[in-house]
């Protein structure tokens, strides 16, 4: 079981992984875990047990913070041996994916206690992608800035090329602080150096797959997406990117399923509300504009700050002949952001095939519209 966790954590290039032959060392022996840390040259310490009763078996697992011994993170599963190889798979797969996430948090919240004078490459992208996690303009503008600064001091960083395409394509495609077309061009960019630099980064192939598709070029941001996925099937960005992607492109049942599997993979990502959004829009595109009122409205209620959606809903209120409440709907849409609802609905954004952009006038104009 711990060889078959640090195999799946070693796939991450996020993470420095201590191989089996130096961690074993310490198997079945009582050490503490500063000590660990220290003989080892790491920052966290994965332990576990396995105890088993039956046909029944139990696996706890703890992620610790090895300099201060706080408790990052904490799961215990209990399954049935019928199948312990399946057994074997499902837990590791499950740690491995759950420690990806806890890392980079204690990583952000690291980086944002050390004074401003001392940060070196990695804490400025540590505190890049903390404002990152805030989901809003200046927030992203904050995070590009720090993620410029760390290139600055590490020209080789791959991952901080990755997230600062991530901010360039955000700041034009979602906030509206920089020209779409600019923003785009700068995020394909960072997004090719960061690939260059490690071609075997899931999540650099996942941000050139994004801007590619944002860009309108869905035949290679599908291709690329799925080369991700080839190099880490629990990458939550590349199953977000070709969820995307297929929604777009006129397969909305597949593209639903990459965005639940997303969603799984990563249920507090700063980018959850755009996913539900989409699917929001899947329903619209597939017609059943029940479903999407029903999922719009859900989105509207759990992220508030994302009002992109309110488009959508008046729209499918619109189709569906549902007139005061798609006036409103549409009302709130345009008076919250007109340069938003300008750039999305008077001009078609390169993502939306032709067909689907004068579907979404036809219920807009239903709503009352006069575009």
């Amino acid at each position: 079981m711990a060889e078959d966790i640090i195999t799946q954590l070693s796939r991450s290039h996020a993470l420095f992984v201590i191989a089996r032959n130096s961690s074993f060392t310490y198997k079945g022996r009582a050490v503490d875990v500063k000590q660990v840390g220290r003989e080892l040259g790491v920052r966290y310490v994965l332990e576990g047990s396995v105890r088993r009763a039956g046909e029944r078996v139990r696996i706890s697992a703890q992620l610790v913070e090895a300099e201060s011994g706080n408790h990052i993170w904490a799961e215990r599963y209990d399954r049935a041996l019928a199948d312990v190889f399946a057994v074997q798979d499902e837990i590791s797969d499950a740690v491995a994916t759950a420690i990806g996430p806890a890392v980079a948090d204690a990583e952000m919240h690291r980086a944002m206690r050390r004074p401003h004078a001392s940060l070196g490459a990695w804490e400025l992208y540590q505190r890049g992608m903390w404002h990152l996690g805030k989901a809003d303009a200046a927030g992203n503008d904050a995070a590009r800035r720090l993620f410029e600064r760390a290139i600055e001091l590490d020209q080789m960083f791959a991952a901080a090329y990755a997230r600062l395409s991530f901010s360039c394509l955000w700041a034009g495609a979602r906030y509206l602080t920089m020209n779409l077309e600019e923003a785009t061009r700068l995020g394909v960019m960072h997004a090719r150096k960061a690939v260059e630099l490690d071609p075997g980064d899931a999540d650099a192939q996942s941000e050139l797959a994004g801007v590619l598709w944002v860009w309108g070029d869905m035949d290679n941001a599908l291709v690329i997406a799925r080369q991700a996925l080839s190099i880490n099937s629990n990458c939550a960005l590349a199953h977000w990117v070709m969820g995307a992607v297929l929604i777009f492109t006129g397969r909305m049942a597949e593209g639903r399923q990459a965005l639940g599997v997303f969603e799984r993979l990563s249920p507090r990502d700063a980018v959850i509300a755009q996913a539900h959004g989409v699917i929001a829009i899947s329903y619209y595109l597939d017609r059943d504009f029940e479903r999407c009122v029903g999922a719009a409205r859900r989105q509207l209620s759990a992220h508030s700050g994302y009002t992109l959606t309110y488009r959508w809903l008046a729209a499918a209120l619109g189709q569906l002949g549902r007139t005061e409440e798609a006036r409103a709907a549409l009302e709130k849409s345009i008076a919250i952001s007109p340069r938003e609802f300008d750039v999305y609905v008077r001009n078609r954004v390169p993502w939306h095939r032709p067909e689907d952009h004068e579907h979404m006038l036809e219920g807009l104009r239903k709503a009352g519209w006069q575009g």
